[in-house]
């Protein structure tokens, strides 16, 4: 998986990068990233990149030109197919949805703009989707292009070291995660729950969903739909709603 991202700040980008998961993955090679920094196709001697918005209006308006031949650059280090993500709240809202379909990519282009935003002509030219990090507004893109490169490559084959880490996950399922728990035993009083401390696989993964379905019920009810339950887990749904509310 290679990861091409064009932006303001290619420092930030490279070593937020070169981090933990992300770091072990690039030092190996399983996952690739090149930066492009746009500045560098600004044809000033300051190496300005943005000017006033027509029509007027506060801030700034990165140009088109620099962004058009820095998306050039990137089309020749990545296949016509890779496809070109503008960070925009604009966007489609990012989740594990995306994140798994983007892990089909073999090349990924992020494209990160600032100020006001990009010269629209470029965007209509050069990109072929738009992503938001969530309804709020950045910066800038250099922060949701590093949080899709880390959800994508998780689903990298070889990424993590555990290939059944990203499939027990949240938001792998349409249920949260279940309590993890670790040494030592007891903690300020409180024990780890026996049931991990069985030995009995079967009792600790029909724990775990009892768990994962607990959780999801409390914390983000939207995300459960009965239709798409296995038998176990809907008979397991019903248990926990009959605890939580009958109670």
């Amino acid at each position: 998986m290679k990861f091409v991202i064009l932006t303001l700040f290619p420092d930030m980008i490279r070593q937020a990068a070169h981090n933990s998961v992300l770091g072990r993955a690039l030092d190996k090679g399983i996952i690739e990233l090149e930066t492009i920094d746009i500045r560098d196709y600004s044809h000033n001697n300051y190496h300005s990149v943005d000017d006033y918005p027509f029509g007027g209006g506060a801030g700034m308006v990165m140009q088109a030109q620099p962004v058009f031949e820095a998306c050039q650059e990137a089309r020749k280090r990545t296949s016509d197919k890779a496809p070109l993500i503008f960070m925009s709240p604009e966007g489609r809202t990012f989740n594990q949805k995306i994140a798994k379909e983007l892990s089909q990519e073999s090349e990924i282009i992020l494209l990160c703009g600032h100020y006001e935003g990009i010269d629209q002509r470029v965007l209509d030219e050069m990109v072929t989707d738009e992503i938001s990090a969530g309804d709020y507004v950045l910066t800038g893109g250099e922060l949701p292009s590093l949080i899709v490169m880390d959800a994508v490559s998780r689903l990298v084959p070889g990424v993590l070291g555990n290939q059944d880490s990203p499939v027990d996950e949240s938001f792998s399922t349409q249920f949260l995660e279940y309590p993890q728990y670790s040494r030592p035993r007891v903690f300020h009083d409180r024990e780890v729950p026996e049931v991990l401390l069985s030995g009995n696989h079967a009792l600790i993964r029909k724990w775990r969903c009892k768990k994962a379905i607990e959780n999801t019920i409390k914390k983000r009810p939207d995300l459960i739909d009965p239709d798409k339950m296995t038998d176990e887990e809907r008979k397991i749904w019903k248990e926990v709603t009959d605890e939580l509310y009958n109670s």
